[in-house]
């Protein structure tokens, strides 16, 4: 089986990995948090400069953890597409420099490929065809996993992405960036039926709603709203109910997510839902998801939570599996701020038989 060091540099963390036949032999990840948690979110310029001071050290960490030198490394697998563009040219650079110097072959990756391949380092059963909710801060999709590289997107957001309304209704609650982890914590302590909200539905011409695509902005709407109440009805000395404003709004994000992955999955005659991006790691996305899909017969995995958020071991696992089918990037493959996951394939310019 084939070993490839993968690295990661689309948004904010810093992350190179070294994987062997889904095994992590690896796994450095340096994050950006605390440098832009200062502005409320990701500064594109300062995130470059970070990944231009971290990765070449990563690299070196990696290989150290993984005992590995570079003739056990059989290719070089850096994400490409989509991300902010000067991150991802960091880590395209570093790995094309790589691979020349070290005379490997080189794999462009797609991000949102990478994030489908986390769950596989946890279910080494796990093989196409398969569901992914694929749930982060920059997408919200429904993808139809047909084979490696082959994938059919059956429903995403029309607005704000499930990480990004996460991330959003924190700043509005006052409890900082980013939103995920700290409305996930608090949620735990709240009661999710204090507050009704909308789930949010795409309504189609002619009548009726899509039954994969999601919505979150009516949700955000109606927690602004519900907020704004809430602070002109409570007396001055009586603080917001925090816990049960983010166990409302979270049991909501995971009962619509969870009813349009169900339906999907029954529609196409899949029986396994495989879910990844950060939101894969809040709680009670997998405890709505897991129990909703044993009732229907179905089975839902997600990533190690440490896989769920960006990292360079997805990366490279991806990587090692267009390898594995003689898929090779060329040397002059550039970066890409959008690319949709059906287009994986325009990464790789060489098949070798």
């Amino acid at each position: 089986m084939a070993t490839l060091l993968g690295i990661e540099t689309s948004c904010d963390e810093t992350a190179v990995a070294i994987v062997n036949n889904r095994q992590v032999l690896s796994s450095v990840v340096r994050s950006q948090i605390e440098t832009h948690r200062h502005y409320g979110g990701v500064v594109p310029e300062v995130a470059s400069r970070q990944h231009l001071e971290a990765v070449n050290p990563a690299i070196t960490e990696a290989l150290t953890q993984a005992q590995l030198s570079w003739a056990d490394i059989d290719a070089i697998g850096a994400t490409v597409a989509p991300g902010l563009v000067g991150a991802l040219l960091v880590g395209l650079m570093a790995g094309k420099t790589l691979a020349l110097v070290q005379n490997k072959a080189f794999l462009g990756v797609h991000h949102l490929e990478g994030h489908i391949y986390a769950t596989y380092l946890d279910q080494p059963d796990l093989k196409p065809p398969f569901l992914c909710l694929l749930v982060s801060g920059g997408h919200t999709s429904l993808i139809h996993v047909k084979d490696c590289g082959v994938y059919g997107t059956v429903g995403q957001t029309r607005d704000d992405a499930a990480g990004e309304a996460f991330d959003k209704v924190a700043r509005l609650l006052d409890l900082g960036y980013p939103g995920g982890p700290v409305i996930d914590r608090l949620a735990a302590q709240g009661n999710a039926k204090a507050f009704p909200l909308p789930e949010g539905r795409i309504s189609l011409p002619g009548g009726g709603y899509h039954p994969y695509d999601s919505s979150f902005s009516g949700l955000k709407t109606a927690m602004l709203r519900l907020t704004q109440r809430l602070r002109t009805d409570l007396p001055a000395h009586v603080e917001l109910p925090l816990a049960d404003l983010a166990a409302s709004f979270q049991a909501t994000v995971a009962q619509s997510l969870t009813k349009r992955a169900i339906a999907a999955a029954l529609d196409l005659g899949l029986g396994t839902i495989a879910v990844g991006g950060g939101v894969a790691a809040n709680r009670g996305l997998r405890q709505t998801l897991t129990a909703a899909a044993r009732d229907r017969g179905l089975q839902a995995v997600f990533p190690p939570l440490h896989l769920c958020t960006d990292n360079a071991a997805m990366i490279a696992c991806a990587a090692a599996d267009h390898f594995q089918r003689g898929h090779r990037s060329s040397l002059d493959l550039g970066v890409r701020s959008r690319l949709a996951l059906e287009q994986v394939m325009e990464l790789y310019t060489a098949t070798l038989n």
